[in-house]
């Protein structure tokens, strides 16, 4: 494998397939300058994140600053990192209703509910 340099992660172009599988750019969640950030520094950020590589300059060390936590992001790609890193870290909501499903019988015409709630009504 290839020595990993800051040149070649900049030159890389960064996506989440898994997560934001059309891009991030048509995800909803960034910005058109947040997108592209993240799409030009995000291998290099996330190589200085995972320690693949030593923070040689003063905007590699101001990335790792503001990842952890010890300053205030600056530039829209630490801005957007940290956006980023929000929203793929997120705790998975589950829905306040439960899950009630609807499934088809032996006929296709007909419609069973799975649920143990009997009801009765008075004529």
């Amino acid at each position: 494998m290839a020595k990993l340099t800051r040149e070649s992660l900049v030159a890389r172009v960064f996506s989440d397939p898994k997560n934001y599988p059309y891009g991030f750019s048509r995800s909803g969640d960034f910005s058109i300058g947040e997108s592209k950030a993240l799409s030009q520094y995000g291998c290099l950020i996330a190589a200085l994140a995972d320690g693949l590589l030593e923070a040689t300059t003063e905007e590699d060390k101001s990335y790792l600053a503001s990842l952890h936590g010890e300053k205030a992001p600056a530039t829209i790609a630490e801005k957007a990192w940290l956006k980023y890193q929000k929203r793929i870290n997120r705790p998975k909501m589950g829905s306040i209703y439960g899950s009630h499903r609807t499934s088809l019988g032996e006929d296709d015409d007909s419609v069973v509910e799975d649920s143990d709630i009997e009801i009765e009504m008075d004529d």
